[in-house]
């Protein structure tokens, strides 16, 4: 932003900040403080303190104190000029940083949703015919084209899926995956070019036109597209993980020659009853995270600042829904892995065979109880560790 050159500053500054980031030098920046508007003044006070000398980093593994880093360099704290306080902190790189940090992982967690459905279809003993081109092409949503090509694509060659069936129609939770996890791909990508607007452009303030000889005090700092686009995303990805629970439950209920709370060996054992009130936990946790922020306003420097976008908020809770989201996928692999196990000799996909033998290197069979958050724990870990190649 600030090397477009509408932003007032020295070079020495931005190549400060290039020598900082080349060096691994990493200011240490709090995540509350900021309102969205008139750009993310604390943290990026944070952010930036450490190129007057002032302020603590991250560098070479340790907290250190900014002056100390400095003088292992050699390198003076710069002499802010004119406008360069501005520049610095009148910018909406806080919630934009976040916002590409939490993208990456909204796609990635966007493909293991499908891949994990798709065993969870398939432990369900669920029909393909809602997943046929044919019907998607009747009302051609990108997102829910993409997810219903997904699934053909993992289930090619499954045993499971093309055997004749004794129901007609699956429920919700699997018929309506196209169009659910398709939704959410469209809103992904929808906020990913939001945000890729915005961390091209200049956001600081006041903006100066060189060549027309003029400096104009604008709004571009304020956070609005960022806010309404983040709240857009948490209610997105939560809805990939309020789907993934029901599927979860209708494993658990008995139906279609599974056992109750997929149980090997019934009796005292409750299988896995707990795990799926942890995902319905953490499923009504993160509607409590759906509250839209860029709702909210609060005013602020003695009026002046009388509308602000809420949208460093709004970023930082994307996290806490993905979190969550994490390990209420996981739970959703433990219980179709464990109902697929109860389908055999029966085998699915070539694909998901190998992705269920790459996950059963690391989690078992459940013959009898055990503890459970442990077993949660290995598959998010394991959810964390795997490439996507089983997707692409």
């Amino acid at each position: 932003a600030l090397s477009l050159g509408y932003s007032g500053v020295q070079v020495i500054t931005v190549q400060r900040i290039i020598d900082f980031f080349n060096n691994d030098i990493i200011p240490i920046v709090c995540d509350r403080g900021s309102l969205g508007a008139s750009g993310d003044l604390a943290p990026l006070a944070n952010l930036f303190l450490p190129l007057i000398g002032v302020g603590d980093v991250y560098y070479q593994g340790r907290k250190r104190e900014a002056m100390s880093v400095l003088d292992e360099f050699g390198w003076k704290p710069i002499r802010l000029m004119s406008k360069e306080g501005l520049a610095l902190l009148n910018g909406t790189q806080f919630m934009s940083a976040n916002g590409v940090f939490a993208m990456l992982r909204a796609f990635k967690l966007s493909k293991k949703a499908d891949l994990i459905a798709a065993v969870s279809l398939e432990a369900f003993d669920g029909c393909l015919d809602p997943f046929l081109d044919c019907l998607h092409q009747m009302r051609p949503h990108k997102g829910q084209i993409e997810t219903a090509d997904n699934f053909r694509k993992l289930l090619e060659g499954s045993e499971l899926i093309a055997r004749e069936k004794d129901h007609v129609q699956d429920p919700y939770s699997f018929r309506c995956i196209p169009q659910v996890h398709g939704a959410t791909k469209d809103a992904i990508r929808y906020v990913a070019s939001v945000l890729l607007t915005e961390i091209n452009s200049v956001t600081d303030n006041p903006t100066i036109f060189p060549d027309e000889d003029k400096i104009i005090s604008g709004g571009n700092f304020h956070g609005q597209p960022l806010a309404i686009s983040y709240d857009f995303l948490a209610i997105a990805l939560a809805e990939l993980g309020n789907i993934s629970e029901r599927r979860v439950a209708q494993l658990i209920m008995g139906l279609r020659g599974l056992p109750e709370f997929l149980v090997a060996n019934p009796g005292v054992n409750s299988g896995f009853m707990i795990p799926q009130y942890a995902s319905a936990s953490m499923v009504s946790q993160n509607k409590m995270y759906c509250y839209a922020a860029s709702s909210d306003s609060i005013v602020s420097s003695n009026g002046q600042e009388d509308h602000v976008s809420m949208g460093a908020n709004a970023a930082i809770k994307i996290f806490k829904v993905m979190d969550n989201l994490n390990h209420i996928l996981a739970i959703e692999l433990m219980n179709a892995a464990q109902g697929i196990d109860f389908r055999r000799p029966a085998k699915t996909s070539p694909i998901l065979e190998n992705f269920l033998k790459e996950y059963r290197k690391e989690v078992a069979f459940v013959n009898d109880d055990i503890v459970m958050y442990k077993e949660i724990h290995k598959t998010v870990a394991f959810l964390n560790r795997i490439s996507l190649e089983f997707m692409d």
